[in-house]
């Protein structure tokens, strides 16, 4: 499984954004200086992997809360997909709407994707843990669901640990 080719790295000031989010208003990075933010990008609302890692940062979500961690997940999706999505399966954080494709774009998550040999443009499944100082802390290039919230949740724990 591997990634798309990213042009951010570890250090790096992560991009700004302000975007339309689940249940109407909208977010900015910006508002969420001063703690994690785990940003994590997806394909498409309700298809199997997407939902499996929802759900993996729906069970640990209170562990993440404790750890003063804001979770976003953001895809092309809109704000009525997300709707549906999160009441479907009860996900207790906020999905991004990035319909005009800016953040995947700013985050180098959008490029060519291929499925059953068909080449296609969509966002890869990569997530940024970003720090309460707006830099990127870690990157997670290849996602597999099933496992990934615990490894993120595990990052913050560190990056906590060293101040």
């Amino acid at each position: 499984m591997k990634g798309p080719p990213l042009t951010l790295s570890e250090g790096d000031p992560a991009p700004g954004f302000t975007a339309p989010i689940s249940g109407g208003g909208t977010v900015s990075l910006s508002e969420l200086k001063g703690k994690h933010v785990v940003l994590y990008f997806y394909p498409r609302d309700d298809t199997p992997g997407c939902t499996r890692e929802a759900c993996g940062f729906r069970d640990a979500y209170d562990k993440f809360k404790r750890a003063g961690a804001v979770v976003l997940g953001v895809s092309v999706d809109p704000v009525k997909a997300h709707d549906k999505f999160i009441t479907k399966f009860k996900l207790p954080f906020d999905l991004v709407a990035d319909e005009d494709k800016s953040i995947v774009q700013k985050y180098g998550v959008w490029g060519q994707k291929s499925f059953m040999g068909r080449k296609y443009m969509g966002t890869h499944r990569v997530t940024f843990l970003i720090g309460p100082d707006q830099r990127i802390r870690k990157i997670w290039p290849a996602v597999k669901p099933e496992q990934h919230a615990a490894e993120v949740l595990d990052a913050i724990k560190a990056a906590s640990s060293k101040g």
